[in-house]
């Protein structure tokens, strides 16, 4: 599509916040952590997965519940198992949750004793209360939607690239979902969508999405 025509459907920036609360659930064990993930609440769910990714950049335990498993618990082996279930693998909270706690109950079925060995120090099980507020700024052309990108802030960006996966059922993110179906540009789309959030920071991901669009701007 040429940059000077805009889509019919404008891409809707959001400003993003979030407000984080410790809950009464709290795990001594890995027997209690495992019982304690079958009924919390989907946001608690949420804010030790997709939310918490930002504090596991650059490690191998990519959720809360990994990170505590080998810190607190001294369960390498579980941590491991924890750490390579990977988000972007789902778009439901209730898939994610089922796969966490069934890693957590094969792990004791092998390793029984492990099940009731008190941890160093107890999990806090956390929830976090989304606010999105739609912004005044909104893109019509790919242009647009890079200098919409570059001012975001990074719990916009992360708004928009990683919690889209659960707002919209799909494996992909707001930026290339309206790139594929506005634009007309699938191969953009793609390349947009495997940029990996996994070993980047959100800044880093800001600078690797605006590299990505700047040759397709510029067409």
């Amino acid at each position: 599509m040429n940059e000077t025509n805009g889509a019919q459907r404008p891409f809707q920036f959001v400003a993003a916040s979030y407000l984080t609360r410790i809950r009464r659930e709290r795990a001594w064990t890995l027997g209690e952590l495992g019982s304690h993930l079958r009924v919390i609440p989907e946001c608690s769910i949420f804010f030790h997965t997709f939310q918490s990714l930002e504090a596991h950049h650059y490690t191998y335990f990519t959720n809360d519940f990994a990170q505590w498993a080998e810190a607190a618990c001294n369960e390498d082996v579980l941590a491991e198992e924890l750490g390579a279930i990977d988000v972007r693998d789902y778009v439901s909270l209730a898939d994610l949750r089922q796969v966490l706690a069934d890693t957590i109950e094969d792990y004791l079925k092998r390793n029984p004793l492990a099940a009731d060995r008190p941890a160093f120090e107890p999990f806090y099980f956390s929830e976090e209360v989304e606010v999105a507020i739609p912004l005044e700024t909104k893109a019509f052309t790919l242009a647009e939607l890079a200098d919409g990108i570059a001012g975001l802030s990074l719990q916009s960006l992360h708004y928009h690239f990683i919690n889209s996966r659960l707002r919209l059922h799909l494996r992909t993110n707001d930026f290339s979902n309206w790139i594929e179906e506005t634009q007309g540009l699938p191969e953009l789309a793609d390349k947009l969508n495997r940029i990996d959030f996994y070993t980047n920071t959100l800044e880093g991901v800001r600078q690797e999405i605006l590299r990505t669009l700047q040759p397709w701007v510029l067409r």
